[in-house]
């Protein structure tokens, strides 16, 4: 049995509920995961813990910048023990897209860190356009026509492959 932290960076609670299932994996595989939700100012010790898993939201083709910095006053534990990291995005609908070389957003992340994770994983988010605010919900429309995605503005549209994501905790639970 091995103790997992998974930290997470959420911009409307998908992520959080992708690491939910991945945390139900993983006990499944005898494991204790802990859940750590990253804001600015947050004081996460990755010491006590055996393996560690970050998962974040991108926003307008960013992940938050506290991830980033995060990783980087972690990266030396982070690169000392079994490690992963996943992103949730809606680029990630396109099957091509949800691959660390070919996900733009997540390439230029991966370029952008020192911490080289055991294992990516990429996943499709959700769109909520009731739940966004006049300017959100006018911005992710217009991304979603350039990109011939759902625009229904009282449409909720998730796009989450969940086997995927019970794929994803496998793998972590049998990281060595």
């Amino acid at each position: 049995m091995a103790s997992v932290i998974m930290v997470y960076s959420t911009t409307d609670g998908h992520t959080r509920k992708i690491c939910e299932r991945l945390r139900d994996v993983i006990e499944r595989q005898e494991h204790e995961v802990t859940l750590a939700e990253l804001k600015p100012g947050s004081d996460i010790d990755l010491g006590p813990y055996e393996r560690v898993v970050i998962g974040a939201s991108i926003r307008y083709g960013k992940h938050r910048p506290e991830v980033a910095e995060f990783v980087e006053q972690n990266v030396e534990t982070l690169q000392s023990r079994p490690s992963a990291f996943f992103s949730v995005n809606a680029v990630a609908r396109k099957p091509e897209k949800r691959d660390p070389d070919t996900n733009p957003y997540v390439s230029k992340f991966l370029k952008s860190i020192s911490w080289k994770p055991s294992v990516i994983g990429i996943f499709a988010g959700k769109i909520d356009y009731p739940k966004y605010k006049f300017v959100d919900k006018t911005m992710i429309r217009f991304i979603m026509w350039m990109t011939k995605g759902p625009t229904d503005p009282n449409g909720v549209f998730e796009f989450t492959d969940w086997d995927a994501v019970n794929a994803f905790g496998t793998k972590i639970g049998s990281l060595q």
